[in-house]
């Protein structure tokens, strides 16, 4: 019933507005009206057309009309409630927005400092410093590999040969493999020389390895299919719960640790910095 009523406001604006465009001579802005009233609070064609999106199709305008109406109601009933049962210091939220808008100015200031002044970067022997140091913050909670992994259609030729060249680990052979996989592959991966979570590859499977830990300590490949796909998965290395992350495979985290270390650093300099020009030019005054 809500969503046939939503729908039905919606629509009815369309007409009304379409009805006012081709008449020139009503003085009225016929988007002003109101589509409905919540404790005498308007909500109009014009809050409604202001809040859809451009150019989306119109099955999901009218979605969209649905939901925001729904949204708007609820959200009316809960400022009228909240404005009948709070007392007058609970409803003074002067000092809140303002010191939200301290906040906001001055968090996008900082920003627009650091695009623009402090652009640092981390070197190789940083984050090789910072992993060795912080080495039992990277052990692994979950398995990850090395290996091949590749899907294709049942109906895909010569999967003889492709059972020998997934498998292998002849550089001549990894050349077939992705001049085959080009031509026939749904989905080819080779990733013998960077780390992958296996949950990756476990996700991509028709039917997930159980217990992907006890997989990996005693199997080297793996087939399986299903209706309409065969998937062929070799692992070359893999690394288990507990044991620690290669540098590589933490590398990108280690490099967003200092990152952001080095830009809290830049901010408490900024403010030091600026405590000491308000001192010298007397903006600022003790009494």
């Amino acid at each position: 019933m809500k969503q046939a009523t939503t729908r039905y406001l919606f629509l009815f604006a369309m007409a009304g507005a379409l009805t006012f465009a081709g008449c020139n001579t009503q003085p009225d802005d016929p988007l002003s009206e109101p589509l409905l009233l919540v404790a005498q609070k308007p909500l109009t064609k014009r809050m409604l057309y202001s809040a859809i999106p451009n150019n989306l199709p119109e099955a999901d305008s009218v979605n969209f009309a649905q939901d925001y109406i729904n949204r708007w109601i609820r959200s009316e009933l809960l400022l009228l409630k909240a404005e009948l049962n709070l007392t007058p210091d609970e409803k003074n939220v002067q000092h809140l927005l303002e010191e939200y808008r301290r906040s906001l100015l001055i968090h996008q200031y900082q920003q627009k400092l650091l695009e623009q002044k402090y652009s640092p970067l981390i070197t190789g022997s940083e984050i090789q410093a910072y992993y060795e140091r912080m080495i039992d913050n990277f052990k692994l909670t979950s398995p990850i590999i090395k290996g091949v992994f590749v899907t294709v259609p049942r109906t895909a030729p010569n999967i003889d040969e492709l059972r020998d060249l997934y498998r292998s680990d002849d550089s001549e052979d990894m050349i077939k493999l992705e001049a085959y996989c080009f031509t026939n592959a749904k989905k080819y991966e080779v990733f013998i020389d960077h780390w992958l979570p296996m949950n990756r590859i476990n996700s991509a499977l028709p039917e997930r390895i159980s217990k992907p830990e006890q997989f990996l300590k005693y199997r080297k490949d793996y087939k399986t299919s299903d209706s309409l796909y065969h998937y062929f998965f070799a692992i070359k290395e893999y690394k288990l719960i507990g044991e620690v992350a290669p540098l590589e495979f933490v590398e990108e985290k280690i490099k967003a640790i200092l990152l952001n270390k080095k830009r809290l650093e830049f901010i408490k300099q900024l403010e030091a910095d600026l405590y000491e020009e308000g001192l010298k030019q007397k903006i600022i005054k003790f009494y």
